[in-house]
């Protein structure tokens, strides 16, 4: 397949929606319980640190708690499904990456439909991955890795958060444009691709910034480049992917809220502006801007 056509922006077409149809007024004491939010990947990756950040900013907003529910596999398809198949209250709510998007396009679930069975809510933000190595394989550069994978087609893998995930696309973009063949390991989210990744496991990683950041801080891994099209402020030293001589690659990955298809107006437009008070806070912005999305 032509990997490339389903890595453009996918935000744009979830959140331009608006704020899903008014098919009944929630009361305004709405909450009146705990709201659940489903992350779609398994615990301990970046996606689910994020998401949980958020779920203690927003039920500190609502006033309400916020239980926080890891759903991980099928590339967040079955997390996704969850949130589609539950009730129409906003009590049970999708903490969505572009991978919900990217995953839409890799396989068509027969569980629900991206587009009809969803409310778009908010978006927090969006940034570049990290195309980081074990450190093992005494890479420093991106030419070496492309090098390398000529040298030894399919002897050299790349891991993500499971199939039809923004890095299993990245990193699939990347054979495509390096001309190289490399091996797809998938997981079941970000958490355990990242232990075996600084294992030794596997060997290369699509990673957000969220989920990187630190290891490439403490130096258990080696950062190759940016996949944006610029260079990120936190790494302006690291060269970007098209710098490094593969052509037309600029991706970035986003985080949003998704809610089921029809909530009532009121609760999304409620979300909506909790959401975005908190995406422009101190404890979510200064998360965001610091791991470089914009």
């Amino acid at each position: 397949m032509n990997t490339s056509r389903w890595l453009a922006p996918c935000a744009a077409v979830l959140f331009a929606l608006g704020g899903g149809s008014a098919l009944a007024q929630a009361p305004d004491v709405w909450p009146e319980q705990p709201i659940t939010l489903v992350v779609p990947f398994a615990a301990g990756g970046g996606t689910d640190s994020i998401a949980r950040e958020f779920a203690s900013e927003l039920g500190q907003a609502l006033g309400q708690t916020i239980v926080v529910e890891n759903r991980g596999g099928g590339g967040g398809s079955i997390g996704a499904a969850r949130v589609a198949q539950a009730r129409k209250d906003g009590y049970t709510l999708l903490f969505a990456t572009s991978t919900f998007a990217t995953n839409a396009a890799w396989e068509q679930s027969k569980l629900y439909d991206p587009i009809k069975d969803f409310t778009p809510i908010a978006q927090l933000g969006n940034g570049p991955l990290m195309l980081v190595a074990d450190k093992s394989l005494g890479l420093s550069t991106v030419g070496e890795l492309i090098e390398k994978a000529k040298s030894d087609p399919g002897g050299v893998n790349y891991c993500s958060a499971g199939p039809g995930s923004i890095n299993h696309l990245s990193g699939a973009l990347f054979t495509q444009r390096a001309g190289v063949t490399m091996s797809h390991v998938p997981y079941r989210g970000s958490g355990p691709a990242t232990l075996d990744l600084i294992a030794g496991r596997v060997q290369a990683f699509f990673a957000t910034m969220p989920t990187m950041l630190e290891q490439v801080k403490a130096d258990k891994v080696k950062l190759l480049a940016m996949t944006s099209k610029e260079r990120s402020p936190l790494f302006p030293e690291v060269p970007t992917l098209q710098e490094s001589g593969v052509k037309d690659f600029d991706i970035k990955t986003w985080w949003g809220v998704l809610g089921p298809a029809g909530l009532p107006e009121p609760v999304v437009q409620k979300l909506n502006a909790a959401t975005n008070k908190i995406a422009q806070g101190r404890l979510i912005s200064n998360r965001l801007k610091h791991e470089g999305p914009t």
